[in-house]
């Protein structure tokens, strides 16, 4: 993994966007010369080089130069690549656009470009100073670098294994600029429709207003912290899901140090396709149904959303249970706010397009005083709830994950007049992100469950639906209630 230069991140708003402005000219040059030498020559410009070998499309190219740049930039700009790697949006392109580009994206969240291993251990040494001497061990080369800070193995004095997060110099002011410079994320939309001309229209403000309300917090890891022990404590003891200690002693607002996570990164479980045994799939489906249970379970019973859900941080284990990371982005919900969502979720499961309505109304979506008709509401919402509408049980897809954007976001689909009259509250914004995540990481895991009564057993008070479903629900019949809703 290449290392990042010892020296200062930019912060000038000019410094941070002027990369990608420059970007934008040579590939729109490249793409005009692209498609005259196609139209006069008659041949594929993105065929074999001269020695045979097959080469990279012109697209290709563009994608693979747009996450340099944006792994180079570091913070807001590089969060908005990252959430569209994780939204699947490249999915709702045609032709050969989506893979490249969702492939190319995702390398943001796990094989960003690093910062040198001199200047990790000065900003170790400047937050800890005396107690880094606690640290017996300290690997230089970083196992994952994001768009706020990198990851360290480590070894204590009494021989714990520990993962270190620093926060790269700069990073909060930088992340700062960006959010005034609004020019910066429209300007990186307008080059991905550049490159992808069928790209979805995303309003940039809808994800600088997600980005601002979030920053303060994703910036300080002793809250990060201290989020991040609220889920091990009520997690602790649990069948399938495992949530990192936290050090507080060596841990400050730019370093964070936790137990070293068990299990495999993402990469090393997956296959092109489903995996080739029944055995290997049965174990993704534990996977991807442990996944669910947390993402979408522990709103319900805490009140709280890991709303970071991308595949990067899991971590999967042999026995089934999934190790969690990052609790940089946590969306808290009141019990009020539960209640409309499972009101709405349970009217389209019911097909009713009236309350159906309601529900979105209460969270800012549309306008009880210029409703939109109810059923076309409850055909588009319907159709991103597949996984659940289908007949169970029903397995993710990259197919169905890339149809699930469509028909949530798609301001050219067939529920286009539906999408463009949406607005949403900022308090519920991240429920997209969250449930688009995690279908993209269940998709890729081509898992199977029966979602459905999955569903049922929190909101419905119904019976385990699964082998999982019965430990969960012992381990939680011990706990207290966190959320009682109105």
């Amino acid at each position: 993994m290449p290392q990042q230069p010892s020296k200062p991140m930019p912060t000038g708003r000019i410094a941070r966007v002027a990369p990608l402005v420059g970007l934008a000219g040579r590939t729109a040059g490249e793409a005009v010369v692209a498609s005259l030498g196609r139209r006069i020559r008659g041949i594929d410009a993105d065929a074999n080089d001269a020695n045979g070998s097959p080469r990279l499309s012109l697209r290709q190219d563009m994608a693979q130069r747009y996450v340099e740049q944006l792994g180079h930039s570091k913070g807001v700009l590089m969060k908005v690549g990252q959430i569209l790697s994780l939204t699947s949006l490249g999915s709702s392109v045609t032709g050969d656009g989506e893979p490249f580009l969702q492939r190319a994206l995702s390398r943001l969240h796990d094989d960003a470009p690093p910062m040198s291993a001199e200047l990790a251990m000065a900003a170790l040494r400047e937050e800890l100073g005396d107690r880094v001497a606690e640290f017996a061990s300290f690997d230089a080369e970083p196992v994952a670098a994001a768009s706020i800070g990198q990851v360290h193995f480590a070894t204590l004095l009494d021989g714990t294994e520990v993962a270190v997060k620093i926060q790269y110099p700069g990073v909060a002011e930088a992340m700062r600029v960006d959010l005034k410079n609004t020019e910066l994320i429209a300007t990186f939309l307008q080059l991905m429709r550049g490159a992808l001309p069928d790209y979805n229209k995303i309003d940039p403000r809808a994800i600088a207003a997600e980005l601002a309300v979030r920053i303060d917090e994703e910036i300080d890891y002793e809250l990060e912290a201290a989020t991040q022990m609220e889920f091990a404590q009520s997690y602790q003891g649990h069948p399938f899901i495992r949530i990192p200690e936290v050090f507080t002693a060596l841990s400050t607002r730019r370093v964070l140090t936790m137990e070293r996570g068990n299990g495999r990164r993402y990469a090393q479980v997956m296959t092109d396709g489903p995996p080739a045994t029944a055995a290997q799939q049965q174990l993704r489906d534990q996977w991807g149904e442990a996944i669910w249970r947390f993402s979408l379970g522990s709103m319900r019973r805490l009140g709280l959303f890991h709303a970071d859900p991308h595949p990067g941080n899991f971590l999967f284990n042999d026995d089934g249970s999934v190790t969690v990371l990052d609790f940089g982005c946590v969306k808290r919900f009141t019990p009020e706010q539960i209640r409309v969502v499972r009101n709405l979720l349970q009217a389209t499961l019911d097909g009713d397009g009236q309350g159906a309505v309601l529900g979105f109304a209460q969270m800012g979506v549309f306008d009880l005083a210029d409703p939109p008709d109810p059923e076309a509401v409850l055909r588009w919402h319907r159709q991103s709830l597949s996984a659940m509408l289908e007949p169970q049980p029903f397995r993710f897809t990259p197919e169905y994950a890339a149809s699930a954007v469509q028909a949530e976001m798609s301001s050219f689909g067939p529920h286009r007049d539906i999408v463009r009259n949406a607005s949403i509250d900022p308090e519920y914004m991240l429920l997209t992100r969250i449930q688009l995540g995690l279908n993209t990481v269940l998709a890729g895991l081509y898992a199977s469950g029966n979602w459905r009564a999955i569903r049922d057993e929190w909101d419905c008070n119904a019976e385990a639906a699964s082998p999982l479903g019965e430990q969960d629900l012992a381990f939680w019949a011990e706990k207290p209630t966190w959320v009682t809703l109105p």
